[in-house]
């Protein structure tokens, strides 16, 4: 018991030797690894980050067993690592900076928090019309609304597009004769950023057989990040919309309106009614069945 009071008071007295920029210090270093690691994860780079850390065990390794021609070479390594991360993250460090700079900002700017849910509304309008146009000419349509999840791979395999969103222009992407019409679009922070790009398929066996390749492709899209997907069938017309691996199907003007506003548009009163949400809507339709087995 002696021996545990002396190093509890070992540590108290260190502790109080730390003057408050050292804690300053802690906390600053301890928020930089954080947002590190949540831009790792967020650019979905998590395989990456693992490969990093192993690199860090093994060179650890290397001076604990006094490897020292292989510690030489790690330090080597390590030493041109660092500018080749920086080249590979450029985009995520980019995107980081803005986000520090501008989108941090400006969610404390109620004026710009305004501005920014009329262009999603006119966005929703828009992709809503668009839907419903090609839903009554039978023709596919696949648009994905990025959210949390940085989807730059996925904008990688597409084209450029970078224009604002609009029915017309969604009309002339997904038109049958088109060079894009097969892929889908990604829409981020209401621009309409590229086309044709590839999504991956969904791998969930439960899937109903009666569902093609696009909603597959929108399932998987929405089971490997936080966004909404927008299907519209090119056999039936039918306007579905994935969010986390859930499908939504044979939705009205009005239901997809509201259901894009719901899960686009953050609530600004929390006192508020649940909103329409997918998440929500499965959540309480599994509660109605639970009580009615227990009813049984």
């Amino acid at each position: 018991m002696a021996y545990l009071s002396s190093i509890l008071e070992g540590v108290l007295r260190y502790v109080g030797t730390i003057a408050l920029t050292d804690w300053l210090d802690i906390v600053v270093l301890a928020y930089l690894l954080y947002r590190a690691l949540l831009l790792v994860g967020r650019s979905r780079a998590a395989n990456l980050g693992k490969g990093v850390l192993v690199f860090l065990l093994v060179m650890a390794a290397s001076v604990l067993f006094r490897l020292n021609t292989i510690n030489a070479i790690l330090r080597a390594i390590l030493t041109w690592g660092v500018m080749a991360l920086i080249v590979i993250f450029q985009p995520e460090i980019r995107r980081l900076l803005e986000q520090v700079g501008s989108s941090k900002l400006s969610s404390l700017n109620p004026f710009a928090r305004v501005q920014r849910t009329g262009v999603l509304e006119t966005v929703i309008a828009q992709t809503v019309d668009a839907c419903v146009e090609m839903s009554d000419a039978r023709t596919g349509m696949l648009v994905v609304f990025e959210r949390g999840t940085k989807l730059d791979d996925i904008v990688r395999t597409g084209t450029i597009v970078d224009a604002q969103v609009s029915s017309q222009l969604l009309k002339n992407i997904f038109f049958v004769k088109a060079a894009m019409h097969d892929g889908a679009v990604i829409v981020r922070d209401g621009r309409l950023l590229a086309a044709g790009c590839i999504l991956p398929l969904s791998h969930n066996v439960n899937i109903s057989r009666d569902l093609g390749t696009r909603h597959r492709a929108g399932i998987g899209m929405s089971e490997n990040s936080d966004a909404v997907v927008i299907i519209v069938s090119e056999e039936t017309g039918a306007i579905s919309v994935a969010v986390g691996g859930i499908l939504k199907r044979h939705l009205t003007a009005q239901t997809l309106n509201t259901l894009l506003t719901n899960e686009l548009i953050p609530a600004v009163e929390e006192s508020k009614p649940e909103r329409f949400r997918l998440s929500s809507l499965f959540r309480r339709k599994k509660s109605e069945e639970a009580s009615e087995d227990a009813d049984q």
